[in-house]
């Protein structure tokens, strides 16, 4: 049932073109081996373990779905077989530290991985994904002993993380948390709470499972200044990382979902559980931004890995399915009908799928190579590179997951009433990709931090950072006769970007309330103006190598008229953002809370 391949062909494009990979590479200490011959290597074997292993057991894992008994969560058929796999082919550790087992490859390869894994299952993804929250936050925040008996077992994968962070009164709002601590004289606390919607908290698949779980220390500030950070492990080890006793951490029930079934959504008592803090007491908060910022472009991702099956599942549909007849003639007249890809509207859903997922790719991908600099590059180029992803990761995680689901919902329009039944596989993707938006800070969430304290909050010095590099672009395209028209119309949105922010600072300084108001078409709009960017880039190199007789003229051929599609029919949704946003907060404030009648 599943229709996807590897569009190794545009991830080449991104990574060698584009981005050269290569080069960028061979610019960081460490990383000067990673040549163009070991990225294609290890990309195919990427690619052979995710359409092999995974793909198959995505549908069954969704019909069957995780089992909880005697406490203990089973995972679907297969999934544990597939770990296994993973785990012997050193996937784990590609970017870990080699210090403690990792292979010390660069993030940015690894997102390539990530991309074919969760395009095949994500649900399944999931799993070894929450690892890496664990690690960042374990190897900046913990210490010496903590490091030498967690860092290794999750590098390798021997051992997964979860996050603990949500519960049943307060989602984002974490200051409300009610899981206590109580520091015992050996030094460690002890847990007691209940958290909710824990990914992973429990499983079949490794040896030990490491919870990181916000608390309040006992006689600690309310609010987020009294919150802390503790390593929970599943089952406690001894100083040379041996699993020993469980730990009172137990699985209450399982959350019955809308979907990623195969993806076990816990219910987590602490019931006195032992549990070892990280860093000082009430410096939880800058310990969960580490996690939370991991984790945020990590689903980003997973807008991309469910809109690109889901624009193969509808383009292939599209070549394939017969109705109706050209309204300019037949074009398949030996047949009964025509395929319904000659369809102006047809076609309309699968120009949009397949601008969105390409401008993902490309966004996403440049993303991850400012954290290859954040790591590895001098001081002030990862000042920089840290400074624009700052800005750019609630852009990537609240505009891809929206549009992504929408690349769902017209992959399974696409399909009309077979996209509707489980037979194809559609309705899944659209299940699926829904929680996207909610997860690690729904979009509103992140359009707070964004307008709230990335933009206004940095008097728009981030902002201006990515600004300065489209006025570069657009004004580098300019006089490119190709170019110009879309370089135009960019710099005009550019230069709208600054103009809206302006004018809502303004009206913040007298209401507050504008900020909130205007915060979701602000991400959308600046959404639209990023993935502007790269679609002119994208056109930009595959004009050059048009010019220069280089590669497939066709696949740059298609690169051009995607990017103009993109233009004329996707950026222009900034206008109704635009709107939205001068029209202020007065609009949604009116009506008083009883006035909502029904």
């Amino acid at each position: 049932m599943s229709h996807y391949k590897a569009p190794l062909r545009d991830m080449q494009f991104v990574s060698h073109e584009l981005l050269d990979m290569p080069s960028h590479y061979a610019s960081l200490p460490g990383y000067e081996d990673v040549t163009v011959d070991v990225m294609d290597a290890i990309i195919e074997e990427g690619r052979k373990f995710s359409e092999e292993v995974l793909a198959p057991i995505n549908h069954s894992a969704d019909e069957e779905g995780c089992h909880l008994k005697d406490g203990n969560v089973t995972t679907p058929k297969g999934y544990p077989e597939a770990y296994k796999q993973y785990v012997e082919g050193g996937w784990p550790g590609l970017n870990g530290d080699p210090e403690f087992g990792g292979q010390g490859l660069p993030g940015s390869l690894s997102i390539m991985i990530n991309e074919m894994t969760g395009a095949c299952n994500w649900a399944w993804t999931m799993y070894p994904g929450l690892s890496n929250a664990a690690i960042q936050c374990i190897g900046k925040h913990g210490t010496v002993e903590q490091k030498d008996i967690y860092m290794e077992k999750l590098i390798t994968g021997t051992w997964t993380g979860s996050m603990c962070l949500t519960e049943a009164h307060c989602g984002s709002d974490v200051g409300l948390l009610r899981t206590k601590a109580v520091k015992q004289a050996d030094g460690s606390y002890t847990l007691t709470g209940s958290k909710i919607f824990i990914s992973g908290a429990d499983h079949d698949m490794a040896e030990n499972i490491v919870h990181m779980v916000l608390a309040r220390v006992e006689g600690a500030p309310e609010g987020t200044a009294g919150i802390s950070l503790f390593i929970v492990p599943k089952f406690i080890p001894d100083a040379k990382g041996n699993v020993g006793k469980r730990n009172a951490a137990n699985v209450s029930s399982l959350e019955k979902k809308m979907g990623l079934k195969g993806s076990a959504t816990c219910v987590l008592n602490f019931d006195g559980a032992t549990g070892f803090i990280v860093g000082a007491e009430n410096s939880g908060l800058k310990q969960m931004f580490t996690m939370m910022n991991v984790a945020r472009v990590g689903t980003a991702l997973q807008g991309l890995a469910m809109a690109e099956p889901a624009y193969q599942a509808a383009l292939n549909y599209a070549k394939e399915r017969l109705a109706m007849r050209s309204l300019t003639g037949a074009k398949n007249p030996a047949g009964a009908a025509d395929p319904i890809i000659v369809h102006p509207d047809v076609r309309r859903m699968l120009m949009t799928q397949k601008a969105f997922t390409e401008g993902y790719r490309a966004f996403l991908y440049w993303l991850i190579q400012k954290a290859d600099v954040v790591a590895k590059g001098d001081e002030a180029a990862a000042k920089e590179a840290d400074d624009l992803m700052a800005f750019l990761t609630p852009i990537a995680k609240g505009f891809v997951t929206e549009t992504g689901f929408e690349c769902t919902n017209l992959a399974l329009q696409c399909f009309g009433g077979h996209g509707y039944i489980k037979e194809h596989g559609v309705e899944q993707l659209v299940r699926d990709c829904r929680i996207s938006t909610v997860y690690e800070g729904t979009t509103g969430i992140q359009a707070l931090d964004l307008i709230g304290r990335k933009v206004l909050g940095s008097g728009g010095e981030l902002l201006k950072k990515f600004t300065k590099l489209v006025h570069k672009l657009c004004e580098a395209s300019k006089n490119d006769a190709q170019l110009s028209g879309l370089a135009t119309v960019l710099a005009e949105k550019n230069k709208e970007w600054g103009a809206l922010t302006m004018d809502v600072g303004g009206k913040a300084m007298e209401n507050a309330d504008e900020v909130g108001a205007a915060s979701v078409d602000y991400l959308m709009y600046s959404g639209y103006v990023v993935l502007g960017y790269f679609w002119l880039l994208m056109a930009h190199k595959a004009s050059e190598q048009l010019a220069s007789g280089n590669g497939d003229a066709d696949f740059y051929k298609a690169k051009l008229a995607t990017a103009q599609f993109y233009f004329d029919r996707l950026l222009p949704r900034t206008l109704m953002h635009a709107a939205a946003m001068r029209s202020g907060s007065a609009n949604l404030m009116a009506l008083d809370a009883d006035h909502f009648a029904f």
